[in-house]
């Protein structure tokens, strides 16, 4: 299994934090594109509301060649009402937005493949379009994320990965439910199971020592005035510990078929948790 780092730009990050931290978020993609020379990067997962699909496939393939070739392409079909209010967009229903996803979904992929594309949705519409340069790898991945069946069987359709949402909730019972829906989706169809991949959002909280995860737990709890203890008993879905004991836990995630996790730090902590657990990740 292999670890990700969700970093959320809207909390203030500058751009030097962010590449010191290591990703996210399309307006920084291109740049981190460049100033990154390893690690993989993408979005986990962009609104395919935010954007028009011809306009983000030909973003997404042009960060690909930046990138030479390490982009993962993250696509959902949005949630966060508070996010499209705000900005102005429009809000449909949710059958509305995950058929919306979709059709995203099969413009990019044939903007991506075909020579011009044409194709005519319910929602969204090309003729005759372009898309050059063509991503660089073939088939550039996408990862879809989401927690219901329609969306996890959109996935089966034309993902390589599969991110199960729900960070808040505990691991066990989600790699439970992800074992038995993902398959079931797969079946839908007509996909074998073993080529979709698994992933997890998870939320952690690390550090190299027991006294500097009791301070941290502290600082967070005192952020809602309520003792580190209840701070992390509110939260049940969070791994908290040592890299060993945080190691222990990924490990057995790893065994439960799971093929990623996507790590969610407490906000501000970002690096800590990243120094903490360099080489359990190199471990797993």
């Amino acid at each position: 299994m292999d670890l990700g780092v969700q970093v959320e730009p809207q909390f203030g990050f500058s751009y030097a934090d962010v590449v010191g931290i290591c990703l996210e978020a399309w307006t920084l993609l291109a740049a981190l594109a460049v100033d990154t020379k390893k690690i993989r990067i993408g979005p986990m997962v962009t609104s395919q509301s935010y954007r028009n699909p011809a306009l983000l496939a030909k973003i997404a393939a042009g960060v690909d060649h930046m990138s030479g070739g390490r982009l993962e392409f993250g696509v959902g079909a949005g949630w966060k009402e508070v996010e499209y209010r705000a900005y102005g967009y429009e809000y449909p229903d949710d059958p509305t937005r995950v058929t919306q996803l979709a059709e995203t979904l099969e413009i990019c992929t044939r903007l991506w493949t075909e020579p011009r594309a044409t194709y005519r949705g319910k929602h969204y519409r090309i003729e005759d379009a372009l898309c050059s340069p063509k991503p660089m790898q073939k088939p550039l991945p996408i990862w879809i994320g989401g927690t219901k069946p329609r969306v996890m069987r959109i996935a089966a359709k034309y993902a390589q990965w599969f991110n199960m949402s729900n960070p808040s909730d505990p691991v066990e019972p989600r790699i439970a439910e992800l074992n038995t829906t993902l398959p079931e989706a797969c079946k839908a169809v007509g996909r074998d199971p073993a080529t979709l991949k698994r992933s997890l959002f998870i939320q952690v909280l690390a550090a190299p020592t027991r006294r500097e995860v009791d301070e941290i737990a502290g600082q967070l709890g005192s952020r809602r005035k309520v003792s580190a203890a209840d701070w992390i008993k509110s939260r049940p879905g969070m791994i908290v510990g040592t890299p060993d004991e945080v190691g222990t836990r990924l490990r057995a995630i790893a065994a439960g078929g799971i093929d990623h996790a996507n790590i969610m730090f407490p906000y501000k902590f970002e690096v800590t948790g990243v120094r903490a657990l360099r080489d359990v990740a190199r471990a797993l």
